[in-house]
């Protein structure tokens, strides 16, 4: 009986992929054949599973093929727009009717029920962090013409981003693709994310026993809405400012750059009575990140670079002044590499996993040394929170932290 070659679509298609059995539902594929891998997923209409392949862990999720077929498209442009989602990989029908949608894994990431686990129940630095991280994203997502439709935290993924944490759209069954978003459909996906941000936080306190934190779930899931306006407004109201006010032009470029966005364009029109109508189109957020790569060539997260930045900028600063001369930031970059960087990475190998983000590890180290140096009331050197860091995570592991699960 012959096989039947399955309708598939492949991106960067390798022979591996292609030796996958397409044409059969995804339960039915053979364990002894697939490398599959058990991970947590959270509540879902349709089958996932994970898969360990030579370009690394893949997942797959079994699904209506129109969806599939739109689903794929909406994360195949949110990262061509270098928006953060997991980046698709392929599709395959199985049928008329049914379809495989593949995406990569995206590497340390967690999802919200793990991420909350390492600290106690209820309210928190990290809990802020995630609130923030869902509403910054919301806003990439909708000042990109994309309207999510069932954004929650259950479709969404977090990742350590230096000292923040950053948000990832996973699941974009419901979203579609606009030139622009009206007010009104901002805010009806706006008020869909609330919801289900304090249904994800109400589910969770339950789950841990703490039904006296209901009430608090429901209040911080309120800010993810005034933390969405608030940045909103930070990068798209338009601004006047008087005609001999070129500074304040620069500091609103700072203050969008700051918040790690880059610049596409900005308008400048004349006024009233000689004030100037300001307008900022924004990029992704990536500012610092572009800034750090064409410095050193890495590519590394937009919170990572922002902190690995300022660390360089700092021993570019020490290395003037140790050898009497001016250093330009390329060179800056090139002995920090080479004297900071590359040997802590070399000293933190062995306590970093292999699933794990080094330069992640990196920026922990830095906090470290931020933290000890507040407490001791000076600077405290690299070595010092290097080693302390390290005994941290000797420490951690031995006692079985559940937040250092290896994905």
């Amino acid at each position: 009986m012959a096989v039947r070659f399955p309708n598939l679509r492949l991106r960067d298609p390798t022979p591996e992929l292609l030796d996958f059995p397409w044409s059969t539902p995804l339960e039915e594929w053979p364990a002894d054949r697939i490398a599959f891998r058990e991970l947590p997923v959270g509540p879902s209409r349709h089958l996932v599973r994970f898969v360990l392949t030579g370009r690394g862990l893949i997942a797959l999720k079994e699904e209506p093929r129109r969806v599939a077929e739109r689903e794929f498209e909406i994360l195949r442009h949110l990262t061509e727009e270098g928006l953060p989602a997991v980046s698709p990989i392929g599709i395959a029908a199985i049928d008329e009717e049914t379809a495989i949608l593949v995406t990569s894994y995206l590497p340390a990431s967690l999802q919200y029920r793990l991420l909350l686990s390492r600290v106690p129940p209820g309210p928190g630095y990290l809990r802020d962090q995630l609130l923030h991280a869902m509403a910054s994203l919301l806003v990439e997502l909708h000042g990109a013409g994309v309207y999510w439709g069932d954004c929650s935290l259950a479709n969404t993924l977090f990742r350590r981003d230096g000292d923040k944490v950053q948000a990832y759209l996973v699941d974009a069954e419901t979203s579609e693709l606009h030139p622009g978003l009206s007010n009104g459909q901002r805010a009806f996906d706006l008020e869909v994310l609330v919801e289900n941000v304090a249904f994800g936080l109400a589910d969770l306190a339950a789950a841990q026993g703490r039904d006296d934190l209901l009430d608090d779930a429901l209040a911080a899931a309120e800010t993810v809405r005034d933390r969405y306006y608030a940045l909103w407004d930070e990068l798209h109201v338009e601004i006047e400012v008087g005609g001999d006010e070129r500074f304040a032009i620069a500091a609103r470029v700072r203050r969008i750059n700051e918040l790690g966005f880059a610049i596409d364009e900005i308008q400048l029109q004349p006024g009233q009575a000689g004030e100037i109508r300001m307008r900022v189109a924004v990029a992704n957020r990536r500012f610092h990140a572009r800034e750090f790569e064409r410095i050193t060539g890495r590519r590394v997260l937009e919170g990572q670079a922002r902190l690995l930045l300022n660390d360089l900028r700092e021993y570019g600063a020490w290395l003037e002044r140790a050898e009497g001369r001016s250093l330009t930031l390329t060179e800056s970059g090139a002995r920090w590499e080479a004297e900071v960087l590359e040997p802590t990475l070399l000293r933190l190998a062995p306590t970093v996993g292999a699933d794990e983000d080094a330069i992640q590890a990196y920026c922990d180290v830095l906090e470290t040394k931020w933290l000890r140096s507040e407490q001791a009331g000076r600077d405290i050197e690299l070595q010092p929170a290097l080693e302390a860091y390290i005994s941290a995570r000797a420490s951690t592991s031995q006692a079985g932290d559940p937040g250092e699960v290896d994905q």
